[in-house]
């Protein structure tokens, strides 16, 4: 059995990570970057490699490994490995990942930059512990391997959380929310105006809009039915000349997503616009109320549907620009849902997230679950 490969100290790496964003993978031959360049030492050298020196070759493909969307473009920005910023000032390449994210630069540096770099390092130790140069996939967690198939990662968990006196059902989706299937009601975060954003971009909100709008065969729009819905709910309850209060939600159809068993899209409003910015504030509380409203109308709606309606797809509100982290997102969601699970309502609930990560965490948080409310003997 071959030995085990040495590990590097992940604060030891991630050190390293932010002194070449500062530098930039330009000057990395300037660099005292021991950690990184021990990594490098542990790649097999040979054709097809990634460009640049050993360490960039290491990050290159620590960043390739992040499984695409913001998080790696807004990496490849900040570190001066995307096409055309290698000899960029720090300054722009962390204006240009801050777009990334449609956060404000300040905000960036406090609240994304981190995350991202940090994502970066865990990358890199995965790459030292598998020590090849990218056709070794990084270990599945224990869970996620236990329920793969072919050597994929699941894309759905069915967990058993304990609530009040009995074991629910949770189905934990993990894939981008257009592709949920046969599922009634799906909550979608907005803002307090109700104002959708555009639809090729990223968020949950964007995403449900452009698979609701029906086209043509040649790609063109023909209805943006979840934007039209929803602005006429707007303008009337006066929406556009107020905000609504946090906690607000507006109901509309799923669109074209009918065609897979999504019937009605709930849109919470929970994301504060900050005057001036392209900013919000998103609170807990908001998100719990909001939450909670959703599974009141769920309950007033059910029996107008045939069938009725009886399942409820979460994503983690206020997790992405909103700025709250996963944990606090999940909590705010739980305690609404806990609170409904727990009169016996008999509600199918899912919650879906894009990144096995996110959904390792929140199988983590629903198995951390307090129990002691059980069945007296």
């Amino acid at each position: 059995m071959p030995p085990r490969p040495h590990l590097p100290d992940h604060g030891a790496v991630l050190a390293e990570v932010r002194k070449v964003r500062r530098a930039g993978v330009v000057r990395l031959r300037e660099l005292d970057v021991p950690a990184l360049a021990e990594v490098s030492r542990e790649l097999p050298q040979g054709d097809g490699e990634l460009p640049g020196g050993p360490v960039e070759r290491v990050l290159r493909l620590a960043v390739s490994r992040m499984g695409g969307g913001t998080l790696q473009t807004a990496a490849e920005y900040s570190l001066g490995l995307a096409q055309g910023t290698r000899d960029w000032p720090a300054a722009d390449r962390r204006r240009r990942a801050a777009q990334v994210y449609g956060v404000s630069v300040e905000r960036f540096r406090k609240h994304h930059e981190l995350m991202v770099l940090g994502q970066v390092t865990e990358q890199i130790v995965a790459v030292a512990a598998t020590g090849t140069a990218g056709t070794t996939a990084i270990p599945l967690p224990a869970a996620e391997a236990d329920a793969a198939e072919g050597g994929f990662p699941a894309a759905h968990r069915v967990l058993r959380p304990r609530v009040h006196h009995r074991t629910v059902p949770v189905t934990l989706h993990v894939h981008s929310v257009d592709l949920l299937r046969d599922v009634d009601v799906v909550l979608s975060p907005t803002n307090t105006y109700f104002a959708l954003p555009a639809p090729y971009k990223s968020s949950v909100s964007a995403t449900l809009r452009r698979a609701g709008a029906r086209r043509d065969p040649a790609g063109g729009l023909v209805e943006d039915h979840v934007h039209d819905e929803l602005r006429q709910w707007a303008d009337r309850h006066g929406v556009p000349a107020r905000a609504a209060q946090p906690g607000t939600v507006a109901t509309t159809s799923a669109g074209a997503l009918t065609a897979q068993g999504v019937r009605r899209i709930y849109h919470v409003a929970v994301a504060v616009p900050r005057p001036g910015t392209n900013d919000y504030d998103v609170q807990p509380a908001d998100v719990t109320r909001g939450v909670a409203r959703a599974f009141a109308l769920l309950a007033q709606e059910s029996a107008r549907h045939d069938p009725p309606l009886r399942s409820l797809c979460l994503p983690l509100l206020g997790a992405g620009r909103g700025g709250l982290t996963p944990p606090e997102s999940f909590g705010a969601v739980w305690a609404a849902v806990e609170a409904e699970l727990a009169r016996d309502a008999e509600w199918d609930v899912h919650f879906v997230v894009r990144r096995h990560a996110r959904a390792d965490l929140l199988e983590r948080l629903l198995a951390r679950l307090p129990a002691d409310d059980r069945e007296p003997r």
